[in-house]
């Protein structure tokens, strides 16, 4: 029976670009979904420009929720109204639909 175990020490026999070396050690090691979460918090900051990112105190990925820790209240009602836009805007830009939710705090 053959182990399905990655082994970052295999050797493959066929030449293989850098970047198919790179995303077989990404899903080898199971790196892509915290790859993903850190490209999401980037998005937000991106997206959603300074002037939110200044009001930002945290945001973090888990499974499929975006949560976002906001210092204001008023922001966090006026942000709520756009939760389905923002959720597409931040697929869009990481060219993935990962994000299904978005909790603020």
């Amino acid at each position: 029976m053959k182990s399905s175990k990655f082994n970052p020490n295999k050797r493959s026999h066929e030449e293989e670009s850098v970047s198919d070396v790179l995303r077989n050690i990404i899903r080898g090691y199971r790196l892509d979904k915290k790859i993903d979460a850190l490209d999401l918090v980037n998005s937000w900051k991106r997206v959603l420009g300074p002037g939110i990112a200044n009001y930002t105190i945290d945001v973090f990925f888990k499974k499929e929720t975006l949560y976002v820790k906001l210092s204001s209240a008023v922001l966090r009602e006026e942000l709520s109204y756009g939760k389905p836009k923002i959720i597409q805007m931040l697929n869009e830009d990481i060219g993935k639909e990962i994000v299904k939710d978005i909790v603020f705090r």
